[in-house]
């Protein structure tokens, strides 16, 4: 897995987790919607909390070109210090000295079998592997990425961002060329764009039905997770993306071709191209909101 530390990044980690029939070989953390280093103590933490001592975490050094807000990159100080974090005292993964781009590398060429990365935050930490070691293409068996809008709106303010028409989705607008670099591959792709997550806005409710659980760990950090985003428009971007994994029955998806737009007003833009013009990958386009709820309560109420 390789996240970037927002706050629904962490609940994804928790998730990603409670799947018996996953075996993660490590996390890396790249420093794009976050503060790094709270963010990764943070994921130590909850690998911690949940027993996962034996899944190192790297640090990325990839930068992007367009900066995520500071507003949103301090949560990561928020989260790193929730009490569910921190009430007990557990053995914490390793934290490699290695960054997480070449970790990525010798993580792959080691692997005896095709991987697959799950990408929550921008493509930059893989794109940089790749840049250093071309022959892991053949390693990545796909890759799940939350990114791109598809056929809505992007995310990008662009009354905050000048220059941009607001059709890009962060995750693509923080380096539009290492989402490039990633499309000149032959990798697999199934992307979780806006157009889908649009349907998983983080409610009020939704808080509440977890903060009834709390005495479950998992459920704790979810509900105080999203306590601290649940005053403003948020969706569940990375958890319906992660719940994939654990869940691919309950999603449709849809072969489409798309190009990255890496300059102009448009840059960070993942635009529907015409058969036979652009890269193919496949979409998650529907989901069962009903069993994707459920399949949540039920990972989490353990």
């Amino acid at each position: 897995m390789d996240h970037d530390g927002g706050v629904d990044d962490y609940i994804s980690t928790a998730l990603l987790l409670t799947m018996n029939h996953v075996r993660v070989i490590g996390v890396v953390v790249t420093p794009a919607d976050c503060y790094i280093k709270p963010a990764v103590s943070a994921t130590r933490k909850i690998l911690g909390l949940m027993g996962r001592s034996d899944v190192p975490v790297a640090e990325s050094t990839v930068r992007g070109l367009n900066p995520f807000p500071r507003i949103f990159r301090r949560d990561a100080f928020s989260v790193d210090w929730l009490p569910v974090l921190n009430e007990r005292d557990v053995e914490l993964p390793p934290l490699l000295a290695e960054p997480g781009q070449d970790f990525l590398v010798r993580a792959l060429r080691e692997a005896p079998e095709p991987v697959t990365i799950l990408e929550t935050g921008p493509l930059t930490s893989v794109a940089a592997a790749l840049d250093k070691a071309p022959d892991i293409e053949e390693k990545i068996r796909e890759i799940v990425w939350m990114g791109g809008a598809l056929e809505a709106p992007g995310n990008v303010d662009k009354t905050m961002e000048g220059g941009q028409d607001g059709s890009a989705e962060w995750n693509v607008y923080w380096d539009p060329p290492g989402a490039a670099r990633v499309w000149e591959t032959n990798i697999p792709i199934v992307m979780c764009p806006l157009v889908i997550t649009n349907l998983v806005p983080i409610t009020k409710d939704l808080v509440r039905e977890f903060c009834r659980r709390r005495r479950f760990p998992l459920a704790d950090l979810a509900a105080s997770c999203w306590a601290l985003v649940a005053h403003q428009q948020y969706y569940a971007w990375d958890v319906l993306t992660t719940a994939y994994i654990g869940r691919p029955d309950i999603f449709t998806l849809r072969d489409v071709e798309t190009e990255i737009i890496t300059e102009g007003l448009s840059q960070g833009r993942t635009r529907v191209t015409p058969p036979g013009e652009g890269r193919a990958i496949r979409a998650l386009h529907a989901v069962d909101l009903e069993a994707f709820y459920a399949y949540l309560l039920e990972q989490w109420s353990k």
